[in-house]
């Protein structure tokens, strides 16, 4: 597969990846290499990475953060940066994040601070931090349950896609990373939308050239608007209600904890239906994205006390101006619109439009 090339970094895949990362390394010779995992990447990841990797006398070291969306915080990013200054990292350093999104965010945010920043490289083991998390320099830490609250914009010098990493993860984790995709065809292009919601149609051989497509649609959305300023926004469809139900459930111990596409995939219907009342979106349009995605994600239960909470946690949301709470809504599939003001009254609809799929 071609490398794809980004404003300030490059997106290799494959069978390039470790001749590049060496290549890199050789070229840079950066004064020490640090790599982060999680207690998973470390057992199922770290030693194939070792392997490939050719460090050469460049001192190589590994810090390990535990597992898991609610260690994506100021606390882990602190131990961290303590290990790195502890291990003498300079400006010349080099961290490298092998894992799933949380290593990746939280990774790219200890780089791009410690010291007013060091290159980073981004090693994704997870579909959905190959989709989407490593791509497009948004770097951060949720505050308390609220998402990347705290966070910078600031692309890595490259990210290294390889797909045989995928064999490592359960099966929970593969479809959670399916809904970003999934939203990629929502929002940009309907036929890729078609492609995802008849997998029947295809084997797993097929699954490099979609994890390609959805990284090119990621791209090129980043690349023509890096700071979130109108395009990139719609990188958020799903995500208004998607972060206030994942934060919600996250918060809540009788609440069985959802992975983010679980809770994306839910956004996506409920925004659809939100999209209905707004911007004119077809009803069979609807009843379409409804199917397309309860096809690959079950149903979540909610109660009715469970809506008013997840609608006030919404007034969090990084796209919100002057206390407004703005959404991301469709006009077909393929065409999404930016900066959509929602009533109450029909957020509460989509909540009962989904439990009565």
């Amino acid at each position: 597969m071609i490398s794809i090339t980004t404003k300030n970094s490059v997106i290799h895949f494959n069978s390039t990846v470790y001749t590049e990362l060496n290549t890199y390394i050789k070229a840079q010779n950066p004064s020490k290499i640090f790599i982060l995992v999680d207690t998973n990447t470390h057992d199922l990841c770290l030693p194939q990475f070792m392997a490939n990797l050719e460090s050469g006398d460049i001192a190589t070291e590994v810090m390990e953060m535990p597992e898991g969306e609610d260690h994506k915080t100021i606390d882990i990013c602190m131990g961290v940066w303590e290990a790195m200054s502890q291990y003498n990292a300079d400006r010349k350093s080099l961290l490298i994040n092998l894992g799933g999104g949380v290593v990746t965010d939280l990774g790219g945010f200890v780089a791009s601070t410690y010291m007013r920043g060091i290159d980073y490289i981004n090693v994704p083991t997870s579909l959905l931090a190959m989709v989407d998390a490593s791509v497009g320099g948004k770097t951060g830490v949720d505050l308390g349950v609220l998402k990347n609250q705290v966070g910078i914009i600031s692309e890595g010098a490259m990210v290294l896609i390889d797909v045989s990493f995928l064999s490592t993860l359960p099966q929970n984790q593969m479809v959670s990373g399916f809904a970003e995709m999934l939203k990629h065809g929502l929002i940009i292009d309907a036929e890729y939308w078609h492609t995802l919601t008849h997998l029947e149609e295809l084997d797993l051989s097929d699954l490099d050239q979609l994890i390609y497509d959805s990284v090119i649609i990621k791209n090129k959305v980043v690349t023509e608007d890096p700071t979130e300023k109108g395009l990139r926004k719609t990188l958020n469809y799903g995500h208004t209600l998607g972060h206030a139900i994942e934060s919600y459930f996250l918060e809540h111990d009788a609440k069985t904890t959802l992975l983010h596409g679980e809770a994306i995939a839910i956004g996506l219907i409920l925004e659809s239906y939100i999209s209905t009342k707004v911007c004119g979106l077809p009803n069979e349009v609807l009843d379409e994205i409804s199917e397309g995605v309860l096809k690959t994600f079950a149903k979540i239960e909610f109660e009715e006390v469970d809506y008013k909470p997840i609608i006030e946690l919404m007034k969090h949301d990084k796209k919100n101006s002057h206390g407004i709470i703005k959404f991301v809504l469709l006009e077909a599939i393929g065409k999404a619109k930016i900066d959509c003001e929602v009533p109450n009254e029909i957020i509460l609809e989509a909540f009962t439009y989904y439990k009565a799929l």
